[in-house]
């Protein structure tokens, strides 16, 4: 396990490294051009001034060093391949990430840690109680559908349909649909509730459920229907098993065959689906804040994008990737704990 460990690991290093070295190849210079035309078009400056000011930039922002340990140049005086040691842009953000250090935001000036932070304050949350009820309201449809079998089909049916629709078409349909004054006004359109206008927490904890009410729906209507589809094929392949009919034998009623026998060894099949929820959730977090206007990684990284702040970009990819690592360790911890017979190879 712990070898299956290392090399996702490994792999995210890989992914994650080829993305820094591509962004600070193709990026490095535009951030640089970009804000001396910022400069120059607010003040009068002077040659020597944009040179001095593009020196110092370059220094802030650590392009003044080689990109790697190695280089290939053609122009004299080195020609050839040079090698830079640890002096490089690579070594140096690899050392910080090692030290919890992601770098700092072009745009801000901040630790994009700090950025990274607060904008999970908004979206730790949100994905947290998509995926609860996602995985609640799958379990108990499922165990429903297993002993009321003339609705299988009707309910699979739209399930498979809503497989097919995008994130961004389901949470646009539901803003249109509840949240517009010329259908149904249920729910707000965007934004959380003003902290000012809250009387107690009870009320505080009411306005912010109000005004997650569309994101959540959203997020969990395109997270069942893949989940319920797979169980569900689990739950029908379960039914052929001899404890099914041993139990229908000593008089269980369907309900408590579904519930007590079937369900248990059906979510053994799903558990990896189950584990990779969470990561899904943060990535279509991104989609909904957007839509509703949430603060969050959404807007984060709108931002983020449209001013080409790579660090806050490279370290939300790191944040993803780390999520997606510890959902592989939990789904072989649940599988050994689930059943002790399972041995998984390394």
């Amino acid at each position: 396990m712990f070898l299956r460990l290392g090399r996702t690991a490994v792999a995210a290093w890989a992914i994650v490294s080829c993305i820094f070295l591509l962004t600070r190849l193709t990026s490095g210079n535009a951030v640089i051009q970009s804000a001396l035309d910022e400069l120059s078009s607010q003040a009068t400056i002077s040659n020597a001034g944009l040179s001095a000011t593009e020196t110092a930039l370059r220094h802030r922002y650590g392009l003044d060093v080689p990109l790697f340990y190695v280089s290939f140049s053609t122009s004299p005086p080195a020609t050839g391949w040079q090698w830079h040691g640890t002096s490089n842009q690579y070594h140096i953000w690899l050392q910080g990430l090692l030290h919890g250090d992601l770098g700092t935001s072009y745009r801000e000036g901040t630790a994009v840690t700090e950025l990274l932070s607060a904008a999970l304050r908004y979206t730790l949350p949100l994905t947290m109680l998509a995926a609860f009820l996602a995985i609640v309201f799958t379990l108990e449809l499922s165990s429903w559908l297993g002993y009321h079998l003339k609705w299988r089909g009707v309910v699979l049916a739209l399930m498979h349909a809503l497989q097919s629709v995008p994130l961004f078409v389901v949470a646009l349909g539901l803003l249109l649909l509840l949240a517009n004054p010329d259908a149904l006004a249920w729910f707000p359109a965007y934004g959380l509730a003003n902290q000012e206008t809250v009387s107690s927490w009870a009320d505080g904890l009411g306005q912010y459920l109000y005004h997650l009410a569309l994101p959540l729906c959203s997020l969990v209507a395109v997270s069942v229907p893949g989940l319920l589809v797979q169980l569900d094929a689990a739950i029908q392949q379960e039914r052929q098993a001899l404890y099914v009919a041993t139990a229908r034998a000593k008089g269980a009623t369907p309900r408590a065959v579904v519930r007590r026998h079937i369900i248990r060894n059906a979510l053994l099949v799903v558990l990896p689906l189950f584990t990779e929820l969470l990561p899904s959730l943060v990535t279509g977090s991104v989609v909904v804040e957007m839509i509703y206007a949430l603060p969050g990684m959404g807007r984060l990284l709108a931002e983020a994008a449209s001013t080409q702040d790579y660090p806050v970009l490279l370290g939300a990819v790191l944040l993803v990737s780390f999520v997606r690592l510890l959902s592989q360790l939990l789904a072989d911890l649940l599988y050994q704990w689930a059943d002790p017979r399972i041995r998984l190879p390394a």
